[in-house]
């Protein structure tokens, strides 16, 4: 019953988080435009066999069975220990993370499957996305820094 509340408390207050984020990145209304909107992502990556419950930026090696989350917000760079290279990567190919090239890599062939998922904004535009993988090494080779919240350089 304890883990039932933590991991609703968790999805409770992430969701909060992203709502009062967008109530105050809603940009004020001018008399002629309106100014363009900040760029944030909600990023999450969960293994196959994740237990419920959401680790805000937690390192994979702290509890690698979770869901592990970032809010990656983009002026100025913030959110994880990649937020400028990630913000780089989405701005070079409009936010449309499917389309940041792959990188040259040799992965395992270990059948560890995560699935990562965005939903946010970038340019004002909407962001959803979501991709499970057949492992992190494979994630990482094909979205580039955008999911790395938890590797350094």
């Amino acid at each position: 019953m304890t883990h039932t509340l933590t991991t609703a408390a968790a999805r409770a207050g992430l969701l909060a988080a992203a709502a009062l984020l967008l109530a105050c990145a809603a940009p004020a209304q001018a008399a002629a435009e309106r100014e363009p909107a900040g760029d944030w992502l909600l990023l999450t990556v969960t293994p196959d066999d994740a237990q419920p419950g959401i680790l805000p930026g937690a390192p994979a090696k702290d509890r690698p069975d979770a869901t592990r989350g970032a809010l990656l917000l983009c002026d100025p760079p913030r959110g994880h220990a990649r937020a400028a290279r990630a913000c780089a990567e989405l701005d070079a190919v409009n936010g449309r993370i499917a389309d940041i090239p792959l990188r040259a890599t040799h992965c395992p062939m270990i059948h560890a499957p995560v699935t990562a998922q965005a939903r946010g904004q970038w340019r004002g535009q909407p962001v959803e996305y979501t991709q499970t993988f057949s492992n992190d090494c494979v994630m990482a080779a094909r979205t580039g820094a955008v999911f790395a919240w938890d590797t350094q350089d």
